[in-house]
């Protein structure tokens, strides 16, 4: 229970440390405008879904829990 414990906090860091940086505006310029990312605008309907981008922090996130664990 206690490596548990310890996997939580960092993972509470991590999502508190990307939401910095979110916030501060890193990323801002390309996150969710990847080519590959879907974008349809007819009228006054706009669906967006950001699917290249949530492969790339997917795989960046897979990585880093990967590393952690070893």
């Amino acid at each position: 229970m206690n490596d548990l414990g310890k996997l939580l906090v960092v993972l509470g860091l991590l999502i508190a440390a990307v939401g910095v940086l979110l916030w501060s505006g890193v990323g801002k310029g390309w996150l969710g405008k990847l080519p590959g990312d879907i974008n349809y605008t007819r009228g006054n309907f706009s669906f967006h879904f950001p699917i290249v981008t949530c492969v790339i922090v997917s795989v960046v996130l897979t990585l880093l829990l990967w590393l952690f664990r070893k």
